[in-house]
């Protein structure tokens, strides 16, 4: 198991943690696979799909509407909050503006199409410059005691940058719910447009979500997942770039404790010459049960020469019975390129690390501490939000604190043993 956890970029593949999942490459071309708008083209998932395989579809199928009669539940409420320089609109699932983004690729993603009936459309207008980051909130509503759990729902976003505009958007999932979601990004030329997702859900929260983005010529977006709470949480970015000179920077943070499931499948399609991605996902995990799958499909068509992409995933197992899944995939059909590269790596804390900072009379639990602040330090910087930044080791510390208590109440029991 390899340890090198940094995120160098340089280095095409990790030495002893290059995979192309369990050994084998995809089942099929990635560019292959099904995509729909029609529920009845995606069959129900039994977990022996390729992209149901680490997946639990039994606590996830709740939100495949098997029977086929839309997800009706009314137990979430987007709000959004929102500078001058951005519009938000209600619209009803006519809206020719929705769909423009992708089709959906698996049965959650078309089951949340299908079953929507008001999408919240973000517009950033050509040449604005938000002067704010829009919130937008999707939260569980609180069940009356004695009352029933909502029963599953699907949310729509649309989040629209027109030419030569820059904006910065967070979503913010809160609360308890079983959530089907759709989020649309569309930036056309020029624009410059930050999105933040955060599913910071309450236990017993499963959400599958669907993130669709088209990137014209010219235009940036940087894609940041930030996956917290939850029982089980499901976020599928697909991104295409449309013109030439379009970048995608997608930046992930994820942090699993005992029961949870965190899974995150990424899909870039390099469908036009001379575009930049760039994939950085890390996460920790800790307890019994904890599992966190990671996927990076990135595709380089024949017709898109001149792309550079790079593709890293890092994973730190902080306790025993935790377990992380990495799967790095990179098909070329095309040998004029600028780079191409992927790697991944899982691992322990470093032990030599820990030595070094005991042996300076640091205690094992802040050294701990000071390990794991580190490895999600230069992804943090990334962002570029600040008050997310702040939100964020906020959040780590508070993970942290759990495993630290976890581990001095097991202290006692080590030192008999030993």
């Amino acid at each position: 198991m390899s340890t090198d956890l940094s995120t160098d970029h340089s280095k095409a593949v990790a030495d002893g943690a290059h995979t192309h999942g369990r050994g084998g490459t995809p089942e099929t071309s990635r560019a292959s696979r099904a995509t729909s708008f029609e529920l009845a083209d995606f069959a129900v998932p039994t977990g022996r799909e390729e992209e149901w395989r680490f997946a639990p579809v039994a606590r996830l199928a709740p939100l495949f509407d098997a029977a086929g009669t839309g997800l009706t539940g009314t137990g979430t409420q987007v709000t959004v909050v929102n500078p001058a320089e951005v519009q938000v609109e209600i619209v009803g699932r006519d809206d020719a503006r929705l769909g423009t983004a992708g089709r959906p690729g698996d049965r959650a993603a078309a089951a949340a199409w299908s079953s929507f009936r008001e999408a919240t459309v973000v517009t950033i207008p050509a040449q604005a410059v938000a002067s704010a980051a829009t919130s937008i909130r999707v939260e569980g509503l609180p069940v009356a005691a004695g009352g029933s759990p909502p029963e599953p729902s699907a949310v729509h976003l649309l989040v629209h940058a027109l030419p030569l505009s820059e904006a910065v958007v967070v979503i913010d999932h809160l609360g308890e719910a079983d959530v089907a979601e759709t989020v649309e990004i569309v930036a056309e030329e020029g624009a410059h447009l930050t999105v933040v997702s955060i599913q910071d859900w309450a236990p017993g929260s499963v959400h599958a979500a669907a993130h669709r983005m088209r990137v014209a010529r010219d235009a940036s977006v940087k894609h940041i997942v930030v996956t917290l709470g939850g029982d089980v949480v499901r976020v599928t970015p697909d991104a295409e770039f449309t013109g030439e000179g379009a970048s995608i920077e997608a930046l992930g943070l994820y942090f699993a404790d005992a029961g949870q499931h965190q899974e995150h499948r990424l899909f870039i399609d390099h469908a036009v010459p001379s575009c930049r991605s760039r994939v950085t996902y890390k996460g920790a995990l800790q307890g019994a049960g904890a599992h966190t799958v990671w996927v990076g499909d990135v595709l380089i068509r024949a017709a898109a020469e001149g792309t550079d992409t790079y593709e890293l995933n890092r994973n730190l197992v902080l306790s025993d019975g935790a377990r992380a899944d990495s799967v790095p995939n990179l098909e070329i059909e095309t040998g004029v390129i600028e780079g191409a590269g992927h790697a991944s790596a899982t691992g322990r804390f470093d032990d030599e690390q820990l030595f070094y900072l005991r042996a300076r009379g640091i205690p094992e639990s802040d050294a701990r501490r000071l390990v794991v602040r580190g490895f999600f330090a230069e992804l943090i910087q990334k962002i570029g939000v600040p008050a997310i930044e702040e939100r964020l080791i906020g959040a780590i510390e508070a993970e942290l604190e759990r495993s630290m208590s976890e581990l001095d109440a097991l202290a006692p029991a080590r030192q008999v043993e030993a």
